[in-house]
């Protein structure tokens, strides 16, 4: 089964007068990792927040995880039970602590608050932060934080994660630790990853890369990036 699979895909914004997408046709195999690049404006985000059902399209049918998400009811359990989120200023609620951060969504799962907190703390462990599991988010650094956001996005079991510029408010060391986290994950649990990025760098790293300009995709190449990933 094809983790995604898009065909004559558009949406637009104001009326039809910005076309955020305009005719998106794409498949991605499930456990693949791919990358999404392109300038400001030109749809990149839109696709994701369409992949992750945040938002519907205008026309055209759009399949995530074996669920057609045009159709669908009820997509905030769809969302819940099948996607990851990692977004690039973390998006932690700052007034609860790290782990209850990352019970989060398992609310919707039939889990006791003991087997919340226990998977919470080894996902915690995961990214390395168990010691900081009942501290404010703010007391964290900008990595921790991403981490944190890791591990959250984790805590459903996703098939999917869908990242929004992961490792764009983060150094280059921090950077690296972040990416490898992520690869580590695709690779060990073939996760499907979805990355969209400005970083050529980044994007390099991935299975594929998909282009996307002006709410079109202008290249989805995969042959010629095998040979040029870079280390994390």
């Amino acid at each position: 089964m094809n983790a995604v699979e898009i065909k004559d895909l558009y949406k637009s914004y104001e009326d039809g007068k910005i076309k955020a997408l305009n005719g998106i046709n794409l498949t991605i195999r499930d456990g693949e990792f791919v990358s999404i690049i392109g300038p400001s404006g030109s749809g990149k985000s839109t696709l994701l927040n369409m992949l992750g059902a945040l938002d519907v399209p205008d026309s055209g049918s759009i399949s995530v995880a074996g669920r057609d998400l045009k159709s669908s009811k009820k997509l905030n359990e769809f969302r819940a039970e099948s996607i990851g989120f990692i977004f690039q200023l973390h998006n932690l609620i700052p007034n609860i602590s790290v782990v209850e951060n990352i019970e989060i969504p398992m609310f919707t799962q039939k889990l006791s608050s003991k087997e919340m907190r226990s998977r919470a703390l080894k996902l915690l462990d995961d990214v390395g932060l168990k010691d900081k599991a009942d501290m404010l988010p703010n007391k964290l650094s900008g990595g921790e934080r991403q981490r944190v956001a890791i591990a959250r996005a984790l805590a459903n079991n996703p098939s999917i994660i869908l990242a929004d510029e992961p490792t764009g408010s983060l150094d280059s060391k921090t950077s690296s630790k972040i990416l490898k986290q992520l690869i580590d994950l695709h690779e060990d649990k073939n996760v499907t990853l979805i990355i969209v990025t400005h970083d050529m760098d980044v994007a390099k790293l991935a299975d594929r890369v998909i282009e996307v300009l002006d709410g079109e995709i202008i290249s989805a190449d995969e042959e010629s990036l095998i040979n040029s990933k870079i280390d994390v």
